[in-house]
């Protein structure tokens, strides 16, 4: 068997995994009731990862302490709010877990403390160790009393011992990571108590140390409890942390400190530790998107796991199995944790046991599904996995009468609608006008860092190749051909084009779409018109090429509107624009382009800019004309993807899976 290491047991103080692979912690908005217990939606979904071969489930951050200004997230479950509800709601779901072999965890938080999110707060003040700024307001932080961080510490007892109740096999602590609050007291930046809590690092580390003792004097010492943990912070200053590779004077914990503060926690009675760099100041490193390397943790986690003699767990787009071997081979953790890859695929495990990784739906690390909604709506999703954390509701319906469906367009709309009827008993057939399937996957996949979205791209040619739905490339579809061809329904996907207009020199004009597919060549100095998510990210990848780039937008900032929903992958993105020497202008309005120079209008002042090329990537329009030369004629017919409405990959998948699970 290939990867066979990974498939070897473990040991996580006395729990026997079968695997080396866990589920790692994701935030579970919307999987809790409204007593605190699991409702019918995370009972599916964790089980369903465990049906998937994981051998650990870690859930996301739950809750022990009631009191609401200790808090953050809603819609999490809560441990001692109604323990029979809580007890009952979890022995469904562990013992569903149980039953395919895998073993669950239960992770709790001590709170969220300064990086509270804002719309959770309520009327409460954020708590924090110290009066420190809040890292999202202007406001300053309460310091917990003593008293509160002794009633928080025997919250963790109670609600451990619920959950041991209710089937967990263990306990993973929520955490001395990413500035949490049990992490806001182990950092001197954060922690400027003169009591017991803090000063010397012991002193800083004495919340978590109480954490894990109260745990195990409730649960006995054989209940495992893990410690999610940061071994070095990233951050420059308040608010403003590091990018990959970027020389700076680390003012939270530096690798000596985390080095000595992993042994001693390791002293203090954790089992495993969960490791990853940075904090909400520097939340791209927590939450990476596609800007960071695959498998960005592995050498802090090699670090640690040489100073400890327990099992580390090591995260971070660790989803390329060649990768998780070697890091388990060579020595740098022991367990590999997949958290938006088991969201984008829970058989991941399965697959990769049976060879079969060209089945593996790929992450595309855009975190539109998982932290933006997190973030915004209070819901775990998937952009490319419509299923995830809705398993029930959107469960595959069987169809009564076979439909043979023409499916105009191989995006991923096309693609994904053409998926869903096949799986269902439809027959569906796609007719893409260009040479593959993919569609905007295509150009939007060029740059390095977005190379999963042409592993999606390429996935769907894989799954519709499997479930033998004829797929007809380089055939242009009128409408007289739908017409004569006799469906009974149509799905038009026909995309969008790029948004041009003139600007004098056209020649040397290009769309961002013809340069990331190398069909244009920029030369050595371009203008990238619009500052939008495309243009960012065109922008980005020249000047990685070594290309001297400028940005021009007409609002006042980048990425104003339609930027991705995730903030970590706005605020890296926007620090790695000035970070790889790109020019932005903002607040102009492109007047031409001649004779090698772009002019523009900024606050009424002209400006030219030289260079070799100008690149428009000022949004698309939907190409709907079939659709509406057809709206008439054909009995069932759906409109879908970018030719609905121009968005992004999540829309366009959900409302393809939509419509295609219910025609």
């Amino acid at each position: 068997m290939k990867y066979k290491n990974l498939f070897t047991p473990v040991q996580i103080g006395r729990v026997t995994l079968k695997n080396r692979f866990a589920l790692a912690p994701m935030g579970p908005l919307g999987l809790a009731d409204a007593q605190g217990g699991f409702n019918q939606r995370g009972i599916d979904y964790y089980t369903e990862r465990a049906k998937g071969g994981t051998g650990l489930i870690i859930t996301g951050v739950t809750f022990s302490d009631c009191r609401v200004e200790t808090q953050s997230m809603p819609n999490c479950p809560n441990s001692t709010y109604n323990p029979v509800h809580f007890i009952r709601t979890s022995r469904e779901m562990t013992e569903r877990v149980h039953a395919y072999g895998s073993k669950i965890f239960l992770m709790m938080s001590g709170g969220f403390g300064r990086v509270t999110i804002p719309t959770n707060l309520g009327e409460f003040p954020p708590v924090a160790p110290s009066a420190i700024p809040h890292r999202w307001l202007d406001k300053t932080c309460r310091p917990l009393t003593k008293e509160e961080i002794r009633s928080i510490v025997k919250s963790f007892g109670d609600g451990a011992y619920n959950a041991k109740r209710g089937g967990f096999d263990g306990i993973e602590v929520h955490a001395v990571h990413e500035g949490y609050l049990l992490d806001q007291f182990a950092i001197s930046m954060f922690n400027q108590r003169t009591d017991e809590y803090g000063g010397s690092l012991e002193n800083r580390l004495r919340f978590a140390r109480e954490v894990v003792e109260e745990i195990k004097s409730r649960c006995g010492e054989d209940f495992p409890v893990v410690l999610r943990f940061s071994v070095k912070s990233m951050i420059k200053d308040w608010r403003e942390g590091a990018l990959p590779g970027e020389e700076f004077e680390e003012k939270g914990r530096d690798i000596p400190e985390g080095l000595e503060a992993a042994k001693l926690l390791v002293s203090y009675g954790y089992d495993a530790l969960d490791t990853d760099v940075g904090t909400y100041d520097a939340w791209w490193w927590n939450h990476p998107p596609m800007y960071q390397e695959k498998g960005l943790f592995r050498p802090y986690c090699k670090m640690v796991k040489e100073v400890v003699d327990v099992p580390v767990l090591c995260a971070g787009r660790m989803d390329d199995p060649a990768m998780a071997s070697e890091a388990v081979e060579d020595g740098t953790c022991d367990i590999v944790s997949l958290g938006r890859p088991l969201l984008a695929d829970p058989d991941y495990v399965n697959k990769l046991r049976a060879g079969r990784t060209e089945d593996i739906r790929p992450c595309i690390s855009c975190q539109e599904g998982c932290m933006g909604r997190v973030q915004e709506y209070s819901m775990i999703n998937c952009a490319v996995n419509p299923q995830a954390a809705r398993e029930r509701v959107t469960a595959y319906e069987p169809v009564r009468k076979s439909k043979k469906v023409m499916v105009v367009g191989g995006g991923v709309a096309g693609c994904e609608a053409a998926r869903v009827l096949a799986i269902r008993g439809h027959r569906p057939e796609v007719f893409e006008k260009t040479g593959c399937l993919g569609g905007n996957l295509i150009p939007g996949g060029a740059p390095d860092f977005k190379e999963d979205d042409l592993e999606l791209a390429k996935w769907y040619e894989t799954t519709l190749k499997k479930l033998d739905v004829p797929v007809h490339l380089h055939t242009e579809v009128r409408k007289e051909d739908v017409e004569k061809a006799g469906y009974d329904a149509v799905i038009i996907a026909t995309g969008s084009v790029p948004k041009v207009f003139p600007l004098g020199d056209d020649a040397h004009v290009y769309t961002a779409a013809q340069v990331l597919t190398k069909e244009k060549d920029c030369g050595g100095s371009t203008v990238v018109v619009g500052g939008g998510l495309v243009g960012c990210e065109t922008a980005l990848w020249l000047a990685q090429q070594g290309k001297k780039v400028t940005i021009v937008e007409a609002l006042d900032k980048l990425m104003a509107v339609n930027g991705p929903l995730c903030h970590a992958n706005k605020d890296m993105l926007e620090r790695l624009i000035p970070y790889n020497g790109i020019e932005v202008v903002t607040g102009a309005k492109v007047t031409g382009f001649r004779d090698g120079m772009l002019s523009c209008v900024v606050q009424e002042e002209k400006k030219e800019i030289s260079c070799d090329s100008v690149i428009l990537s000022v949004g698309y329009r939907e190409e709907n004309s079939l659709y509406n030369d057809l709206q008439f004629d054909v009995p069932e017919i759906y409109l879908l993807g970018d030719a609905k409405k121009v968005s992004n990959i999540m829309y366009a998948i959900w409302d393809a899976f939509e419509v295609a699970n219910h025609m």
